[in-house]
């Protein structure tokens, strides 16, 4: 095993790799535009709109639920999924802040090449 370089991850940027990894899957996008559009549904519903296995939308829903982009309340007989709003609110702010980072870091380039 390769020794530490000491470098530790702020807790912000695990937190957003771990949304971005949730993301990183088409019908993950469409599941979570589905459930944008209304205010709770079922699985059943989220199925019929994605053209994939339920199992296969199971899974993709785990990882969403996993990163905390849905959550789901159990409503007899079902479960009721949305999206968590207050994670959806960090997951803004954090890739915010990383389209600011990336703006400065650029400005900060192009600075040092007219120079």
């Amino acid at each position: 095993m390769a020794p530490s370089k000491g470098y530790k991850f702020t807790k912000e940027d695990i937190k957003l790799a771990r949304i971005a990894k949730a993301m990183a899957h088409p019908a993950r996008i469409a599941i979570l535009r589905h459930l944008a559009s209304l205010d709770t549904c079922c699985f059943n519903e989220v199925s019929k709109e994605i053209p994939l296995a339920d199992s296969t939308v199971s899974q993709h829903m785990t990882e969403l639920k996993g990163a905390g982009l849905i959550q789901g309340s159990f409503e007899p007989p079902r479960i009721q999924y949305c999206i968590n709003q207050e994670n959806w609110k960090l997951a803004r702010k954090l890739f915010k802040e990383l389209t600011k980072t990336a703006k400065s870091g650029k400005d900060k380039n192009s600075s040092q090449s007219e120079e």
